[in-house]
Formats: structure tokens, C-alpha cells, sequence
């Protein structure tokens, strides 16, 4: 059966509504947009599609990140893919503007195109990697907030971002719950990167039932956020092999 915009409407607002999202009801019609470009896309934007994934995985969780975001920041989303979550934050927080990175430049066009299908018009994109990038006088060290969602492992992830991000700024790692492991094996390059832990946000994303009342099983989530606090020395980020490479745990 084919899933309708009001359909849609509705799934969503379930799904704010079980996950205490506040303003849903605002974000309805760009998220419609959203929902209806990646159903109708050619492109493989991203492997969710399913109504109830986009609602749960891409929207309301995106949409977490939302609230540690200081007013009026200036944002880069690290790796965003198809649009995540840089196109349910830009609906959320038109206060902010947001810059979407990816290596891969049609998933930026798309990305753009969708923005301004919703009528969001604080969405940038910029092409290129994040290792390289970085190193760009425009871009080093020039952002209030860095998000990243489903990128890398966080000894990579951390290298590959903080570096964009201003003194005083926040990086927000969004992760799978059980990133104990990750982070530890982070604090070492975190500090030398400039930065510490600030805070972290555990939280469950919870899925509304089908038809048939059954609902996958809830979705454990971790916000890692990190402060800027010194300036990243110039020889980070290095090439992306020697980050791989300088992760691995010594045996």
C-alpha cells in the first residue's frame, strides 16, 4: 500500500510524540518534503527509505542533537550523506546555519535541491573530504558546532573534526549506545587535538507501532560532545590512511 504525504504527517507526529519532541507539528512540512525526495530519489542517498525508518532513524533521531546546539551557531555536519541530520536541524533551527561536507558531490546536490524543495534556506554544501578540507583557512577552526552521525570510529571521527571547530566550540559525536570503547581509545588524540569531554546524552529512540500493532525494537543512542578548548597544532588532521592507521589499538 502506498504510503500518502498525510500518511506520512501522521507517522511522524507519532513518532515525535513517543520521543518528546518538541514543535513537531512546525517541522511537518519541510519533513514531508524530505520524506517524499528520498522515497522518490534514483540516487541511493541512503539504505532507510521505509516510512517509519526515515520518521524514526533519520528524523527524530537527527533531531536529538538539536537542543546542544547554542542559538544563532554556525554549523558543519561532517560526512552528511544524504542529509543527515544537517536537513531536519536546518528545519528545526532556522536560528542556525548549517554547512553540509561529503566527498561525494552528488549526494550534495541532492542534499541542495531537497533544502530548497522544503524552502530551507540556511543550508549550504561543500564538497571535499574532511581531512583536506579542514586545512582550508575558511573552514579551520571556524565553527561554533561540528555534528558528525555514523562516519567513523571516534578516534578517526575526532581527528577529522575537531579541527573545524572554533575555541570555545562544541563537537557533537552521534553514536550507537556502547561507545565505551570508542572513547577510550579517543582521549588520548581528543586531547592532543585541543579538545575535552564535555558532556555525554544517552537516549532511546522509540518506533510507533504498524498496523498490526508490532514496532521494532527501541534504539539505544549516545550524544558524545567534546569542547574546543586550545587550537589544534597545524600538523593535525593528517592524511586519512595515518588516521586509520594511528587508531588501531597496539597489540
Amino acid at each position: 500500500m502506498s504510503v500518502t504525504r498525510s500518511d506520512f504527517a501522521a507517522l511522524w507526529l507519532e513518532t515525535a510524540r513517543l520521543n518528546g519532541i518538541a514543535g513537531a507539528d512546525a517541522l511537518t512540512d519541510a519533513l514531508c518534503v524530505i520524506w517524499e525526495r528520498l522515497r522518490d530519489a534514483t540516487l541511493n542517498v541512503t539504505s532507510i527509505r521505509d516510512p517509519a525508518g526515515v520518521a524514526v532513524a533519520h528524523f527524530a533521531d537527527s533531531l536529538t542533537v538539536a537542543p546542544c546546539i547554542p542559538d544563532g551557531a554556525r554549523v558543519l555536519d561532517v560526512g552528511c550523506g544524504g542529509g543527515f541530520p544537517t536537513l531536519p536541524l536546518a528545519a528545526a533551527r532556522p536560528d542556525i546555519t548549517v554547512t553540509a561536507l561529503d566527498s561525494t558531490a552528488k549526494k550534495l546536490d541532492f542534499v541542495a535541491e531537497t533544502a530548497r524543495a522544503a524552502g530551507l534556506d540556511n543550508v549550504t554544501t561543500l564538497c571535499g573530504r574532511a581531512e583536506e578540507t579542514a586545512r582550508l583557512p575558511d573552514h579551520r577552526e571556524r565553527y561554533d558546532f561540528v555534528v558528525a552521525r555514523a562516519v567513523a570510529a571516534l578516534p578517526v571521527l575526532a581527528e577529522l573534526c575537531i579541527p573545524f571547530v572554533r575555541r570555545g566550540g562544541l563537537f557533537a559525536a552521534m553514536k550507537s549506545r556502547g561507545a565505551d570503547e570508542e572513547l577510550a581509545l579517543s582521549a588520548s588524540i581528543v586531547a592532543e587535538l585541543g579538545a575535552a569531554l564535555d558532556s555525554r546524552v544517552p537516549l532511546t529512540l522509540e518506533y510507533p507501532p504498524d498496523a498490526e500493532g508490532a514496532a521494532p525494537a527501541p534504539a539505544d543512542r549516545d550524544i558524545i560532545l567534546f569542547c574546543k578548548l586550545t587550537p589544534t597544532p597545524a600538523r593535525y588532521p593528517r592524511a586519512y590512511g595515518a588516521i586509520k592507521k594511528a587508531s588501531q589499538p597496539r597489540k
